[in-house]
C-alpha cells in the first residue's frame, strides 16, 4: 500500500447500502471513518474491514464538526431529505466533499460560499445522475451535442405482486422521485412535466420489457449544458406507474399533515414506512441495474448501454455498487490526481477533460462496470 495515500482521511456520512459500499471500496487505500445513527449498521459494516464506526447526528453541526475536523475529504451518502443542510453544514466546516444525497435543492446556492472558501464540492456522483453526465460531458466538450436522453432504473430480478419494485435505498428518496414535477428541455426551453408521465415501453437486453416514464433526473444539466433537447426517464416493470399514480392522485404522497386521532401525520410519512416494508430487498436479493443513453449530434448518435448485477462476491447490490463505485472514483481523483476546482462541480463538468473521463471510466471497469458504447450514423 502507497503509505502516502493511505494516510489520507476520509469520513463517509451515511452507512446505508451505497454508503457502506463505499466506505469498504476505499477503506484498504485510506484511512476511512463511517458515521450514522444507526449502530447496527455501523457494526456491521466495520465487521471485516479497516474502518472507523462514529454513531452522529449529522444535523447537530457540533457533532459532525467533531467527526470531519481532520478529513481530507467528505463523501456524503445522507437521505436526500436532509442532504442540502448537510452539505452547507460541510462547507462552512470547510470541508472537500463529494454528494451523493441528491438533494431536492439547488446546489449552485452553495456555488459561491464554496469558492470562497476554496473548496471543491462535487455533487451528484452517483450513477444518474453522475455517470450519465460524466459520459455527457465528454460528448458535449467534442462535437455539438442537438439530443440527450437517458433511462435507468434499479430493479429486483424477481418482482413481486403488486408493486414489481424493491428499492435499493431509502423509499422516501424513490418517492421524492414520483412526486417532484419533471425538468426536460424542449427546443431549448426547459417544459414541467408531472412526474410518470409519458410512458414509454422500451426492450432491454438481458431484462426484456420495461417502461419508463419522466422523472426530474436532468438537475445540474438544467444549468451548465446548452443542449435544446434533454429528457431523463426512470425504468420499472410495466404497470408500475398506474399503481404509484393511484397512490398519489388519492393523497397517500401528501406532504401536509392529517389530524388522525388528535396525532398529527404526514401521509408521505405514513406511506414511507409501509412502503420500506414492501420494498425492503433482502439480504443477498438479486437486482440488477440497467441505463441507456442516446447522445446526438448532427451527423452521428452515440448510444451507452448500461447492465450491472448484484455482486454474489462481495455482497454488494448492483444500485450499491454503480452508484458507491462512481463516488469512489471521483474521490480517488481528488486524492490520488490532485483535481481540484473551486465551487459547486456538476459531474458533467469531470467528463470535459478526457484524462479525468478515462480515469473514472477506468476504474468502474476495473470493477466490472462498463457501458458498452455503439456509434451509428444519423440519416
Amino acid at each position: 500500500m502507497n503509505q502516502q495515500r493511505s494516510l489520507k482521511k476520509i469520513t463517509v456520512l451515511g452507512c446505508g447500502l451505497v454508503g457502506s459500499a463505499i466506505a469498504i471500496d476505499l477503506c484498504r487505500d485510506y484511512n476511512v471513518t463511517v458515521a450514522d445513527l444507526d449502530n447496527e449498521k455501523l457494526n456491521e459494516v466495520q465487521l471485516n474491514n479497516p474502518i472507523r464506526i462514529v454513531q452522529c447526528d449529522f444535523l447537530n453541526v457540533n457533532e459532525l464538526k467533531r467527526i470531519v475536523n481532520d478529513s481530507d475529504l467528505v463523501i456524503s451518502a445522507v437521505p436526500g431529505s436532509i442532504g442540502f443542510r448537510v452539505l452547507k453544514s460541510l462547507i462552512e466546516l470547510n470541508k472537500n466533499v463529494v454528494d451523493i444525497s441528491f438533494f431536492p435543492e439547488d446546489p449552485f446556492q452553495l456555488n459561491n460560499e464554496a469558492r470562497k472558501r476554496n473548496l471543491t464540492v462535487f455533487v451528484d456522483c452517483g450513477v444518474c445522475p453522475g455517470l450519465s453526465n460524466i459520459i455527457l460531458g465528454y460528448h458535449n466538450k467534442r462535437k455539438k451535442v442537438t439530443s440527450y436522453k437517458v433511462y435507468v432504473g434499479g430493479l429486483p430480478k424477481n418482482p413481486q405482486p403488486p408493486f414489481y419494485y424493491k428499492a435499493p435505498f431509502s423509499p422516501s428518496d424513490v418517492i421524492e422521485e414520483y412526486t417532484r414535477p419533471a425538468r426536460i428541455v424542449v427546443d431549448g426551453k426547459v417544459i414541467i412535466k408531472e412526474a410518470l408521465s409519458d410512458v414509454e415501453i422500451i426492450e432491454f437486453n438481458k431484462v426484456g420489457k420495461l417502461e419508463a416514464f419522466n422523472t426530474d433526473g436532468l438537475r445540474t444539466l438544467l444549468s451548465t449544458m446548452e443542449i435544446p433537447n434533454m429528457i431523463e426517464k426512470t425504468l420499472r416493470y410495466p404497470g408500475h406507474s398506474e399503481l404509484i399514480k393511484a397512490f398519489r392522485d388519492a393523497g397517500f404522497l401528501e406532504q401536509e399533515k392529517l389530524l388522525v386521532d388528535n396525532v398529527e401525520i404526514r401521509p408521505i410519512d405514513f406511506t414511507s414506512k409501509i412502503l420500506y416494508q414492501q420494498w425492503k430487498l433482502e439480504k443477498g436479493e438479486k437486482e440488477f441495474t440497467v441505463m441507456k443513453i442516446l447522445i446526438e449530434s448532427e451527423n452521428n448518435i452515440s448510444e451507452y448501454n448500461l447492465y450491472d448485477e448484484y455482486d454474489d462476491r462481495t455482497q454488494t447490490t448492483s444500485m450499491a455498487r454503480t452508484t458507491g463505485y462512481t463516488c469512489t472514483a471521483v474521490a480517488r481523483l481528488i486524492l490520488e490526481k490532485n483535481f481540484h476546482l473551486p465551487g459547486i462541480i456538476a459531474p458533467e463538468i469531470i467528463g470535459e477533460e478526457e484524462a479525468n473521463y478515462n480515469f473514472v471510466l477506468d476504474y468502474l471497469k476495473s470493477k466490472n462496470i462498463q457501458p458498452e458504447k455503439t456509434e451509428s450514423r444519423k440519416n
